[in-house]
């Protein structure tokens, strides 16, 4: 038998020796994560524009600041 409450499920199941056991499982929320190719390109974007101005920095650099940008944009 299962039963809904506001932020758990609770299953509840009889075994053989008549002990029940329970799980419960809290919801979660699902989260955006950008795929690898568009955080490619948005690397490649922040790239050529770090390079325009000038800036110094390292394709890790990039990289991170691409996946937490696309992240972001999809709050």
């Amino acid at each position: 038998m299962a039963t809904s409450k506001s932020k758990a499920v609770s299953k509840t199941k009889k075994t053989t020796d008549s002990v029940k056991v329970v799980k419960s499982k809290k919801t979660e929320s699902i989260k955006y994560l950008p795929g690898e190719e568009e955080i490619r390109e948005r690397a490649k974007e922040i790239y050529f524009e770090r390079i325009a101005r000038g800036e110094h920095g390292t394709p890790e650099s990039d990289w991170l600041k691409a996946e937490q940008l696309l992240k972001d944009k999809k709050k």
